[in-house]
């Protein structure tokens, strides 16, 4: 890992003084200060934010992105309960609507379609979000290295979940004219594939967790690859592997063996749901200490945290080490809602677009303002922009109003009786209130509890126990890819480095988005980065990383980026001075929903888990997240979404 302490001789090798594309900044107004002036009655409610002038377009954006400065300013006032002790009361706007959503991603928008569409066309709905664009985790990143558009995803990446898609959330996409299994087709049909082809996997050996530098191309291809027996002695001999580590690695990948030889099926699903996926390697198989670091942050990408803090039984379906296990196929009750859905057969239902499921956000919201972004298909939103301008208009019957954060919702009058809520929200620097006959908080659900302090304790004890997954995703734009050509990969395992892996982008073609592959020619590189603390339970690394990125500013993650770049791809020749365009960080520092994870987490009765007794409805405010399903998926938020406005529906007028 780099240095935390600036080097002034390598961070010019690095190109730290390069000018790179840092677009921090629209019209000349930092998106986080905003405008200078206070709010002044209802008009100025609707139009003080930036999002109101031309050319105002947040996807173009680079530098640091995601839960961006001042995104979570007067939240992080309201829970140090900084906010309502010496401000000036709200402006009051006079505005009133049928429904007020509060938090603009997936769950909010799709709440907003759902009410309008069993209510009738013009119902008024406002939507609130704290961030300079809509879409929750789903953001849209936009490059142009050379020129050219390069789309990527900001957060949430595929239409993908461990079940099948719900009647209610397929019907949605359907509405809006997605179908993941014709795209994906049509996209295999025009996607030119030979590009990367040939280009392996590697995985880069850092000197500080491996004690020397190496990088090795053509790492077999899977986290359970047992087939390829000469592939693996291959990679493993060209590795600075000590033989021991080599010899438990291959044994690990391909020997059958019963590490748990006389215990029923049953009792060893128990007893491996008990355990870390990091003790069954060191007691069970009883692998070389030096092999752990090897495998330690496999589980990044879809836990958020490393080998020791996942359970074994988890990762039984894709991880080596269960071969010779002789487990029964089918589900276990002691596996978390991604694994469980590992061991129940499904229908295909999967794609990506270029810009992730931010297309599906965009969609949402072309059909809730027509007058946003021009179309009719999936295919035809790629390419267009969206007329930021036109989201807070008066004359709409839906309003989506950025750069406001909720900072309470409270019901005029007993719960039980009253029949409008109040909301007040922070923007800018000033508060204004609201008011609705129904409320939806699409937010997070550790902020609710302080939005709504008269919720039953029970209930706000609940809402605090899920701790979100912070992660970043990190595109960098580069000038080309000709030192990935020369070394022979696609992407590589870094285990020991700032991000944990990084992968080029090899661009879903769809309608008129189709960017050329040619190694002298642009592209995108991911990277990931999840910031956890090893040794601790599961929630507590959380809130460390929670703490990491919070306080880690975009130069730290551009040097170090910069100085991976320069290790890993240094022997094909590639120069983060020169070859780097841009970079976009997208820092969420509370990302994935909390799935319940059983080295840590009780098993609950049906109906008394923390995300079933917190989802419950107060009055005329209900609750629909992701969190609410303690499971980070898209159609999990959509259902989530469908469940509180029936709850809404059915209080009637």
């Amino acid at each position: 890992m780099a240095s935390e302490i600036p080097d002034p001789q390598r961070d010019r090798e690095l190109g730290m003084d390069r000018p790179i594309t840092r677009r921090d900044f629209l019209d000349g107004v930092a998106v986080a200060a905003g405008a200078a002036g206070l709010l002044a009655g209802n008009a100025s409610a609707a139009t003080a934010f930036p999002q109101d002038r031309p050319g105002y377009d947040p996807p173009v954006l680079t530098g640091m992105r995601g839960s961006h400065e001042g995104s979570y300013t007067y939240a992080h006032a309201l829970r140090d309960g900084k906010v309502f002790d010496h401000a000036a009361a709200p402006i009051d706007t006079q505005e009133t609507y049928d429904l007020v959503v509060v938090g603009g991603g997936i769950s909010g928008l799709a709440a907003a379609y759902f009410f309008r569409a069993r209510t009738h066309p013009s119902a008024k709905i406002l939507i609130l979000d704290n961030h300079d664009d809509f879409g929750g985790h789903a953001k849209r990143n936009e490059f142009r290295p050379g020129g050219r558009l390069f789309l990527c995803n900001g957060g949430t990446l595929s239409i993908e979940s461990p079940f099948d898609y719900s009647k209610e959330a397929r019907g949605l996409l359907t509405e809006l004219g997605i179908d993941p299994v014709t795209l994906e087709a049509k996209s295999e049909m025009i996607t030119d594939r030979t590009a990367l082809h040939g280009l392996q996997n590697a995985f880069f050996f850092d000197k500080e967790t491996f004690g020397t530098e190496r990088l090795v191309v053509g790492m077999p291809g899977g986290q359970r690859d047992t087939a390829a027996g000469p592939a693996w002695k291959d990679f493993l001999a060209r590795t600075p592997l000590s033989e021991k580590a080599q010899a438990d690695i291959a044994r690990l990948q391909q020997a059958h063996i019963d590490y748990m030889p006389g215990l029923s099926d049953e009792e060893k699903k128990d007893k491996l749901s008990r355990i870390s996926y990091k003790d069954f390697l060191l007691n069970y198989v009883k692998v070389d200490p030096t092999v752990i670091p090897f495998y330690q942050t496999r589980t990044h990408g879809l836990y958020g945290v490393g080998i020791d803090a996942v359970g074994a039984l988890e990762l039984w379906g894709y991880f080596p080490g269960f071969q010779g296990m002789n487990l029964k196929p089918g589900p276990f009750h002691r596996l978390s809602f991604t694994a469980l859905g590992q061991h129940i057969p499904k229908k295909p239902y999967e794609y990506h677009f270029p810009d992730g499921n931010a297309t599906i956000a965009r969609l949402l919201v072309r059909s809730l303002i027509p007058g946003t972004m021009p179309g009719h298909t999936a295919e035809d939103s790629i390419l267009e922009n969206v007329d930021y301008s036109a989201l807070d208009h008066g004359d709409s019957p839906v309003r989506i109003r950025l750069g406001s954060t909720c900072l309470r919702a409270r019901h005029a009058g007993n719960p039980t009786e009253a029949k409008e809520v109040e909301i007040v929200c922070g923007r800018e620097k000033q508060m204004y209130s609201v008011r609705a006959k129904s409320v939806i908080l699409a937010c997070w659900n550790m902020m609710i509890p302080y939005l709504c302090p008269d919720l039953p304790a029970k209930q706000r004890e609940a809402l605090h126990y899920g701790v979100k997954v912070p992660l970043v995703y990190t595109n960098v734009a580069l000038r080309n890819w000709t030192a990935f050509k020369k070394l022979g990969m696609r992407g590589a395992q870094t285990p020991g480095m700032y991000h944990s892996n990084m992968n080029l982008e090899q661009p879903t073609d769809i309608a008129g988005y189709r960017p050329s592959l040619a190694p002298e020619e642009p592209i995108l590189l991911r990277m990931l980065r999840t910031p956890c603390k090893p040794g601790l339970s599961a929630r507590d690394q959380q809130r460390a990383g929670h703490v990491d990125l919070l306080m880690t500013p975009f130069s730290t993650f551009e040097r170090n980026i910069r100085d991976q770049l320069a290790r890993v791809l240094g022997g094909g020749g590639f120069d983060p001075a020169r070859d780097i365009d841009a970079i976009t960080v997208n820092r969420w520092p509370h990302g994935y929903a909390y799935e319940y994870n059983f080295l840590w987490d009780p098993e609950w009765p049906k109906g008394q888990s923390p995300c079933e007794i917190g989802r419950k409805r107060f009055g005329r405010i209900s609750i629909a997240n992701s969190d609410a399903a303690a499971a980070a998926y898209t159609d999990q938020a959509i259902n989530q979404a469908y469940r509180a406005v029936h709850e809404q529906l059915e209080l009637g007028a």
